[in-house]
């Protein structure tokens, strides 16, 4: 199968389907593994979702037969999994000590609180993730370095697809 074959409707399937597996598989280690989510893993979640809707969206434009407005939401899904895999690839050298994480890898605690009380009951009732601790590898690889591959792929593929389509528009 060449590239010039490959259908922009299953592009798009795809990214929307890649996403729904990438939000399965961390919802898998979260809640059947036990490897509950950092502020940066939740980010990573996020933009998936975000590649879920606009490719969705994408797919039901492209079946009313609204090309521009499939190809615009096709190219916000991958530039959403492009984001991501930024995220991802930031994440991955946080837990690799390249640079610090965000303020939101450390906990909120002692915001607003006024006693040694209220402070103990915020430590004893905060679960800490941090982010620059690897949960998971495979292949010397972690989480988010594998989802900051998939996120690539997933957003050149797409930006591939739409470069593609919109040439051909133009060459009528």
């Amino acid at each position: 199968m060449k590239f010039n074959d490959i259908n922009r409707f299953n592009v798009t399937a795809l990214l929307a389907f890649t996403g729904v597996a990438m939000l399965a598989g961390a919802m898998a280690f979260q809640h059947l593994g036990g490897l509950e989510p950092c502020a940066l893993c939740i980010d990573q979640r996020k933009a998936w979702a975000g590649v879920i809707l606009l490719a969705t969206l994408s797919a039901w434009a492209e079946g009313k037969s609204r090309i521009a407005v499939a190809l615009l939401l096709l190219t916000l899904a991958a530039l959403a999994a492009l984001a991501g895999a930024g995220l991802a690839g930031f994440h991955a050298g946080v837990e690799q000590g390249w640079w610090a994480g965000t303020a939101a890898c450390g906990s909120n605690i002692g915001g607003g609180s006024t006693s040694a009380a209220d402070l103990r009951e915020q430590l004893l009732a905060t679960p800490v993730v941090r982010c620059d601790q690897i949960a998971w590898s495979m292949l010397g690889v972690s989480m988010a370095g594998w989802n900051g591959l998939v996120s690539l792929a997933a957003g050149l593929c797409g930006l591939a697809v739409v470069y593609r389509d919109v040439k051909r528009i133009r060459q009528g």
